[in-house]
């Protein structure tokens, strides 16, 4: 098969939609909007160690604030209990370091490919080709919705092992795990992850969805 211009950006847009809205998604939950909402849903686990609600929300903007700035780690290492003693061990702030150049390189990843997939829709729009564009937004919204639903039964099933293995796949053995009483451990415990996976792939489905319901005249398949 000859490939095209017009095939190869096709290939490029269904394999790069997938992650364009997933990581669209987690963009909008590191935000200390999304913080107010989970500390405050019914069934939220407090912190036993004694953090009130708002100490524990001060302290989560300024993790959730770090992850997105262009701040060293000193603005969390920095930060101290009324008693004078850090917020965080070093090993946390190692893991909060770690975390910030995942997160920003994602994210730097997640920029190329919005501005990669708007060159491509205006190609497309230019060559007047709706139709091999409005397959591919197809194709692409269809695998977006396969891995969401893989992501949910793993949710489902045995959230515990997704979470390990999501944690080995982008840091050292070990870096990520820490005592109870940890600061990063009472700020975001087990349920806060589980609820951003489900969050994350609810509004990974709606995306995937909205692109589908706009394309949904287009016939035939992908190229």
């Amino acid at each position: 098969m000859k490939f095209t211009i017009d095939k190869i950006l096709s290939v490029i847009l269904i394999i790069s939609l997938p992650f364009i809205l997933l990581m669209g998604a987690i963009r909008l939950l590191i935000t200390p909007a999304f913080i107010s909402l989970e500390y405050n849903r019914p069934g939220f686990p407090p912190d036993v160690y004694g953090f009130s609600q708002e100490e524990r929300k001060q302290w989560a903007d300024y993790a959730v604030k770090y992850l997105v700035n262009d701040a060293g780690i000193e603005y969390l290492g920095d930060l101290q209990f009324e008693n004078g003693e850090p917020l965080y061990r070093a090993e946390e702030l190692d893991h909060m370091e770690d975390v910030k150049n995942v997160v920003q390189a994602a994210l730097t990843v997640w920029y190329v490919l919005l501005g990669l997939l708007v060159a491509i829709i205006i190609w497309f729009a230019s060559m007047g080709n709706w139709r091999q564009l409005g397959r591919s937004l197809r194709t692409g919204s269809w695998l977006t919705l396969g891995l969401i639903a893989f992501i949910i039964i793993m949710v489902a099933i045995n959230f515990n092992l997704l979470f390990e293995q999501f944690h080995k796949l982008f840091f050292a053995e070990g870096s990520w795990q820490f005592y109870m009483n940890d600061t990063l451990i009472r700020l975001f415990p087990l349920p806060f992850w589980r609820d951003a996976f489900i969050l994350v792939g609810l509004l990974s489905l709606i995306g995937a969805g909205l692109i589908l319901w706009l394309t949904r005249y287009v016939k035939g398949e992908a190229a």
